[in-house]
């Protein structure tokens, strides 16, 4: 059964605009990313028959460690990597990875403490603790054959996945960070889902609100999560709730997943107190592949605001920002995302989306007439288009 939550929307911060290419009050303008064709894309489901979530199973990582992964059938030869938000799960990518699976294999991982992965011995939640055991996943991988991935974080994934591109550009041949968590500390109640859970968290003055989100069922919560993530929760269908609904009852009979929850939101904080030199906005001045970003006009979480300055701190940067969509860009508009993904993959190939520190495919070469060619129809093609898609997957 869906459970209604009621949350006052704030308005888009600009109602008009895809991108920030004309938005000179959104910040530094960020070039624009090319979409592939629609054709291009995989199976995706509907909302009244969301995509089953996909087969996993548990990998061994490095020396002791461990990782649920789920993965996604494709083509041999090129492979992506996704990495969820905080609270969140491998299936979290449920759709994007239908609608990528014509051009990849797709590796989705619960990171330690999410989803099917036990929490880490170390008890280590930091986003740099997250990024090493993704790194060590990488280093597996291409030790098993497998070339430099796509990358894609959302959220906290983002920022881990951010971490683990700046740290080892040899692991990641492009990435995609959709509404990654850089830096917001503004004091929005309606940010921790209203003025009841924000006054959760005080000490002492929160005992009796603490109490009423524990007396709530795994589905009032799930539903309280979806209107902070979703710019319209009520377009995810009957079907995808229940399922989403069955994983949050099994998450909610695991006795590490508060902890899990409670000190990676801590570690992430504590990026956002960093000093300049360990910032997040340092990492990503570090990060050589082709990134794109991709926002949410509607992001309650993390403000569209910070949509162009992240792109512009990213050396190969470009944004694309979608009107109408939440924190969730990749369950609440897959198609969109997955054209504007395998627009990165084409243009990175061709050259004409370089790797940072490495020059763009020179136009006076038959090559590069026809790349040039290739660039104008893509431009042409709408951006952000934010039509009817599937919701399959909800966070938890």
């Amino acid at each position: 059964m869906m459970v209604r939550v009621i949350v006052r929307r704030p308005a888009p911060s600009t109602g008009r605009s895809w991108s920030v290419r004309d938005d000179a009050a959104a910040g530094p303008h960020v070039p624009a990313p090319p979409l592939a064709d629609p054709s291009a894309l995989g199976p995706t489901g509907t909302a009244t028959a969301p995509t089953p979530y996909w087969p996993g199973r548990v990998v061994p990582v490095g020396r002791s460690g461990s990782l649920h992964v789920r993965e996604t059938p494709g083509p041999a030869g090129e492979t992506a990597v996704y990495v969820h938000g905080l609270g969140g799960s491998s299936n979290n990518w449920t759709e994007l990875a239908g609608a990528l699976s014509a051009r990849f294999r797709g590796l989705a991982v619960d990171l330690p403490g999410f989803g099917r992965t036990p929490p880490p011995s170390s008890g280590d939640y930091r986003p740099a603790a997250h990024a090493a055991t993704v790194i060590a996943y990488l280093d597996d991988l291409q030790r098993q054959g497998t070339r430099p991935v796509h990358l894609l974080g959302n959220s906290l994934g983002g920022a881990v996945s951010l971490l683990v591109a700046a740290q080892r550009p040899d692991l990641v041949r492009t990435l995609t960070l959709v509404s990654p968590a850089m830096p917001d500390l503004r004091p929005l109640p309606s940010r921790l889902g209203g003025r009841r859970a924000a006054l959760a968290l005080l000490p002492l003055l929160g005992a009796s609100a603490r109490a009423e989100q524990a007396a709530a069922t795994p589905a009032e919560r799930l539903a309280r999560t979806m209107a902070l993530c979703h710019a319209d929760p009520d377009r995810v269908g009957p079907r995808a709730f229940a399922m989403a609904a069955e994983e949050a009852e099994e998450r909610a009979a695991l006795a590490h997943a508060p902890e899990a929850l409670h000190r990676s939101f801590l570690g992430l904080l504590g990026t956002w107190l960093a000093p300049s030199p360990r910032s997040l906005r340092a990492a990503a001045a570090r990060v050589r592949a082709p990134t794109l970003v991709v926002w949410g006009e509607v992001d309650r979480l993390v403000g569209v605001y910070r949509a162009a300055h992240t792109a512009a701190a990213l050396p190969a940067g470009r944004l694309l920002r979608l009107p109408g969509v939440g924190h969730v860009a990749q369950i609440e508009r897959p198609q969109t995302v997955a054209r504007a993904v395998l627009g990165l993959v084409d243009a990175a190939a061709d050259g004409s989306w370089p790797a940072a520190g490495t020059p763009v495919r020179a136009r006076g070469t038959v090559r590069g007439r026809l790349d040039a060619a290739a660039r104008r129809v893509r431009d042409r093609l709408p951006r952000g288009v934010a039509g009817p898609e599937a919701c399959g997957t909800v966070p938890v």
